[in-house]
């Protein structure tokens, strides 16, 4: 049990390296190799938030090595909620991306299956750690698996992308180690809680504003927050869509919850909300992402891109809700962590079914879905009726919460971005249904049945399950929401 907070990370972490040497000797075990790491770190993030919610915060120290000086594991209810969505949906997504990895990278599947153990690893270690620096390594360790990891996409379009992603994900770790190196200048520690101890003190001094923008900057340009977003749309596009499927879920909200950490561990409400003052600007901010994401996701002809589109939106809702500086906010951007996370994991693996069969996802190539993969639009339609916000879908609740927290904090403008955008997505999505369910099927298409003979033609039964698994998840988020934010988050923020 002592053990646990370290187990999350080192599991995956091992079977990486076990299954890159599977990969020499007999590549077929490194998916078995790759799932057990996985199944593992799930088990482990489940006892850790169990002990966290019965006995209060976690803090375990590496190598026995007593911090500031030894790096730590601080595990509190925000990342122990966090933990297990991150393993989750990555177990989950490598159950049901057998069959894809092997259509579209066959020839590369251990390496895929290798550098998909060292991603989750960087995204497990971003959220457990306690230590600045360590935090860099380790986004920097989830960085590089990215960059490799959607080069392996499409061959004319994903090196670019993947190009593209490296020059501004360089930039965005540049701002942020310069922010920290800033710190470490100022407090002479790299150790969240003991930076938070000393910066108490010290809130009007220069070179810690200097580091708070310089940090924030980064983030934003990780996360991809609007108009720093550049690099996610192609990235995510054109990588395969076994990595798609987690990368977009899980990297832009493990971002979030980095700027919320930063927020409330390292630098202090009273900091942010009352000697800087920067609450009604950043918010503007978010609205503009909000509404930008929005009007671009309408504005496209492939259903991934679309998808990636609406992350920037989403992304605008998090940061936005942060930044409102009450509890509301707080609270309903916490919550829209995990519901976002779970609304673009149950899109994605939807658009993975289809991918599967159609090979192409561009909206004239939709037509007549709904009779070829009945269960697979299913599963499509309860995940965007959660991103538009239709009860008792877990999109419902978290942007309830924003909403509240927006009218309480006077930022009309924002609670006016969140409403559109329901709309807007609303029109997108039934775009997309209108295609899939009354334009007829092409010849080519449906190889030349009327519409009245289609043939079901569904995903394996191991995506398909995943994704009806995960599809109804929404609902059931939804229904626990209150008991979410009374167990885990507003404990967390008293």
């Amino acid at each position: 049990m002592d053990n646990y907070p370290a187990l999350i990370v080192i599991a995956p972490l091992l079977t990486a390296f076990l299954a890159g040497i599977a990969v020499w000797i007999r590549e077929r075990l490194a998916y078995p190799i790759a799932l057990t790491g996985l199944a593992v770190s799930i088990f482990s993030a489940g006892k850790v938030l169990m002990q966290v919610i019965t006995s209060g915060t976690i803090q375990y120290r590496l190598a026995g090595w007593a911090p500031p000086m030894g790096i730590e594991y601080r595990i509190d209810l925000l990342n122990a909620m966090v933990l297990l969505l991150v393993s989750s949906i990555a177990f989950l997504n490598l159950v049901a991306s057998y069959k894809s990895v092997d259509q579209e990278i066959n020839d590369r599947a251990g390496s895929f299956y290798t550098m998909y153990l060292l991603f989750v690893t960087g995204l497990l270690g971003v959220t457990v750690t306690g230590d600045l620096f360590n935090l860099y390594v380790l986004i920097e360790l989830t960085s590089l698996t990215s960059y490799a990891m959607i080069a392996l996409g499409d061959r004319d379009r994903a090196p670019l992308a993947s190009l593209n992603y490296v020059f501004i994900g360089v930039i965005g770790a540049s701002f942020y180690l310069l922010g920290v190196g800033y710190l470490y200048m100022q407090t002479g520690s790299l150790n969240m809680a003991d930076v938070a101890n000393i910066l108490s003190g010290i809130q009007g001094s220069s070179t810690v504003l200097t580091a708070f923008i310089l940090m924030m900057i980064g983030i934003w340009i990780k996360m991809a927050f609007f108009p720093m977003h550049v690099w996610l749309p192609n990235a995510y596009t054109y990588s395969p869509i076994g990595f798609a499927r987690v990368v977009a879920p899980l990297m832009t909200k493990v971002m979030i919850y980095v700027m919320i950490r930063l927020m409330i561990t390292v630098f202090g409400f009273d900091y942010i909300f009352k000697t800087l003052n920067l609450s009604d600007a950043v918010v503007w901010l978010g609205t503009i992402a909000i509404l930008s994401g929005a009007v671009m996701a309408l504005s496209q002809k492939n259903l991934k891109k679309m998808l990636t589109y609406i992350i920037v939106c989403e992304i605008g809702y998090m940061v936005g809700g942060a930044w409102l500086g009450n509890q509301l906010g707080m609270t309903g951007a916490i919550l829209h962590i995990l519901n976002d996370a779970l609304m673009t994991f149950a899109l994605f693996l939807a658009v993975g079914n289809m991918a599967y069969r159609l090979k192409k996802l561009d909206l004239t190539d939709l037509q007549g879905l709904f009779g070829k993969m009945p269960w697979t639009m299913a599963g499509f339609v309860l995940a965007a009726f959660s991103i538009i916000g239709v009860p008792p879908t877990c999109g419902f609740f978290s942007k309830w919460y924003l909403i509240l927290g927006a009218f309480e904090a006077g930022a009309y403008h924002f609670a006016g971005a969140l409403i559109i955008s329901s709309l807007l997505s609303a029109v997108l999505f039934f775009k997309v249904f209108e295609i899939c369910f009354f334009e007829p099927m092409s010849k080519d298409h449906g190889h030349g049945e009327s519409h009245s003979q289609v043939v079901i033609e569904e995903a394996p039964i191991s995506m398909l399950f995943v994704s009806g698994l995960v599809s109804l998840s929404l609902i059931v988020a939804g229904l626990y929401s209150g008991t979410i934010v009374n167990t885990i988050i507003l404990p967390f923020l008293k």
